[in-house]
């Protein structure tokens, strides 16, 4: 049965930090589309389009028929562990720094037979469930986990490497003067974490649910303004050495296409918020959760950003507004490979219309607040590394991957 883990220490500031190292790293193109679907939290192999034949570890080839038409899709996630060892030395440095390590041989329903990392809860012989998750270097490895839930699942040494679990850690909420930025801090701190700082944009003015925000437990409220860089600098100056998990919940948006008059103020806000805002904080926070990616049981583990799922296709009763959300998508790829090589992951959050003020005559379907918290909680927990919230989005998500042209014209009608 998997430990509990326990809080940790208050660090001891003449201690070396050990510098994060990452996993065996170079991947075949056929492997990183493997890792492409882990990115979204689903367990997919090849499967031959002319015999059917599962086919792995992924290859150009199907080892059956030779047929080159080989596509990754989901599969049955059943299996059994045929053989276990555990590794207690080893060449590379990241394994080293982490032994020992359980690795067993499993027996997949869907036809393979594949070497994957164990759980701590999993004996041989025993059925078990796979999951695809991606390890610190960003590439999809397997895992078996007990076929049914056990007792502090989540804390085993191997899976917590594979995840971003608040539990314990120390998070910075960007805005909390919104629904979602006070449904999120809520959420995180039932998820366990030690701390939850919440910026909050001139403080001295009122905004409703701010008493509520204070009374969650664990929520620490701290002045903090995105469009400011002193404002931004002098934060990260204050608790930038001790922030594990960020997530950017502070958005503008506003209705308006391109050729709206008397727009270009409100086209500035969004871009100095959701585009800017993000540099400002990448920029501030970023060097030091970098180097902080294998600092013990509260390392820095993931960056996360909300964004409407506009970022991939423009709506144009949202024009700019889709426009920031498009630039912050890119930057955030950029975010992802400049934090890879601590081991930090940067996640994307792309939801449908939420329910606010500014969204009242678009039709619904609508997100809420607390199914945006709940994605928050199943990214962090789950390491994935792009979620879509609601109906909404999630449409959008799979016309985008299908013909990203045929989208722009349904949206634009």
């Amino acid at each position: 049965m998997t430990e509990p883990i326990a809080r940790p220490p208050k660090k001891d500031p003449q201690k070396v930090t050990r510098p994060p190292e990452l996993p065996p790293v170079q991947r075949s193109r056929a492997a990183l589309a493997m890792s492409a679907a882990a990115a979204r939290g689903v367990f997919a192999l090849q499967r031959c389009a002319a015999c059917g034949e599962i086919a792995y570890p992924p290859r150009d080839a199907c080892p059956k028929c030779l047929s080159q038409q080989l596509a990754f899709e989901p599969v049955a996630d059943g299996g059994e562990v045929i053989a276990e060892t555990i590794i207690r030395t080893s060449t590379d440095l990241y394994f080293r720094q982490r032994t020992p390590w359980r690795i067993g041989t499993v027996r997949l329903d869907c036809g393979p037979s594949v070497v994957a990392h164990l759980h701590g809860d999993v004996t041989a012989p025993s059925r078990v469930r796979m999951v695809s998750k991606l390890d610190k270097s960003g590439n999809a490895v397997l895992m078996a986990l007990p076929e049914r839930e056990t007792e502090n699942m989540a804390d085993d040494p191997e899976l917590r490497e594979l995840t971003a679990s608040p539990k314990f850690r120390r998070v910075l909420l960007t805005d909390g003067r919104g629904a979602v930025g006070q449904a999120v801090a809520a959420a995180l701190s039932k998820a366990g974490a030690s701390i939850v700082f919440v910026g909050i944009a001139e403080p001295w003015k009122p905004f409703p649910g701010q008493e509520q925000l204070a009374a969650i437990p664990n929520v620490q409220i701290m002045e903090l303004d995105l469009t400011d860089t002193i404002s931004v600098r002098e934060l990260s100056g204050e608790i930038g050495g001790k922030t594990d998990i960020i997530v950017n919940t502070a958005d503008h948006v506003r209705p308006g296409g391109l050729l709206a008059q008397g727009n270009l103020v409100t086209a500035r806000d969004s871009f100095d918020v959701n585009v800017f805002g993000l540099q400002r904080l990448a920029q501030a926070f970023g060097p030091g959760m970098r180097a902080r990616g294998a600092d013990g049981t509260n390392s820095a583990a993931a960056f996360v950003d909300i964004l409407p799922v506009y970022a991939l296709a423009n709506t144009p009763d949202f024009g700019f507004y889709s426009a920031s959300a498009a630039a912050r998508h890119s930057l955030l790829q950029c975010l992802r490979a400049e934090l890879r090589p601590g081991g930090v992951r940067v996640m994307s959050i792309f939801t449908g219309p939420v329910e606010d003020d500014w969204r009242q005559h678009v039709p619904p379907p609508k997100v809420s607040p607390g199914k945006i918290a709940e994605a928050v909680i199943a990214a962090l927990n789950g390491g994935i590394e792009e979620s879509f919230v609601g109906d909404v989005a999630k449409d959008i998500a799979a016309r985008f991957l299908d013909n990203p042209k045929v989208l722009e014209r349904e949206l634009g009608l």
